[in-house]
């Protein structure tokens, strides 16, 4: 199914912005599950003195999210595809000190192009229990996010690409999920094109049927580079089957 309700994004009042962290991000560790400090802690130190700080525009949420998002810091669920750990860090965007206990959550198509509780929607018959690849973290007193998953597919009409939202204020449930809170950014992760080609040359993601949409084709990714949601990738092996790191600072207005 064409994602006809991402063509056209609807304009969001909220500001966000993107600080570029250069070796700082480089340098942060992304295999160990964060802490899951008290919702609503106080900011710490700014990430940087001489931080400088991108506006850029939110990005719509797209037709396929799903409430009851469950909190975890692996949502693989057995699916195969590439390695990816996602590094994602919240700061304050008038001061940019980093934001700790805000809930970062993502969700993505698999492989194959498909959404979990949507599956067949691009063509693909597989089981759909309706929660993999969704879920998201609190961030530690670092401000990061860190939460592994798979490098996605994609699907009719649509680039490569992971949504995320970012709540403050959540209070955590005994089913493992959240309630409550404040959406503050409502955004989309984006993939470099060449790391994109090589990925999807090979298994599982060769297998998908569907044309694939390129960042330059595609109608929500605006070339804004990583003001515009674009990731930093680093390889964890010699080759895309070992999977990569993908890193960025998000900014957000309280």
């Amino acid at each position: 199914m064409t994602d006809t309700s991402e063509a056209t994004p609807t304009p969001i009042g909220r500001r966000t912005v993107l600080i570029a962290t250069g070796a700082t991000a480089a340098a942060l560790a992304v295999t160990a599950a964060p802490e899951a400090p008290t919702a609503g802690a106080a900011d710490t130190a700014p990430v940087a003195a001489a931080a400088v700080c991108t506006l850029t525009k939110e990005m719509t949420e797209g037709p396929y999210y799903l409430d009851g998002a469950l909190v975890r810091a692996d949502i693989r669920e057995n699916k195969t595809g590439f390695r990816l750990n996602l590094a994602l860090t919240v700061v304050d965007d008038d001061t940019c000190a980093v934001i700790q206990g805000a809930l970062v959550e993502i969700w993505h198509c698999d492989a194959l192009g498909e959404y979990s509780g949507y599956v067949g929607n691009n063509g693909h018959n597989e089981p759909d229990n309706g929660t993999f690849l969704r879920g998201g973290v609190l961030t530690d007193s670092s401000g990061l996010a860190t939460i592994t998953t798979v490098y996605p597919g994609w699907y009719r009409g649509r680039c490569v690409h992971i949504h995320v939202k970012v709540h403050t204020g959540v209070t955590l449930t005994s089913d493992g999920s959240f309630t409550g809170g404040t959406e503050l950014h409502t955004g989309q992760l984006f993939f470099d094109e060449t790391i994109t080609a090589r990925v999807g040359a090979l298994s599982p993601y060769s297998t998908n049927t569907v044309t694939r949409t390129t960042l330059a084709q595609d109608s929500i990714y605006d070339e804004g580079g990583a003001a515009s949601g674009l990731l930093t990738l680093t390889e964890l092996g010699t080759s895309p089957s070992a999977g990569y790191t993908g890193t960025l600072t998000l900014g957000i207005e309280r």
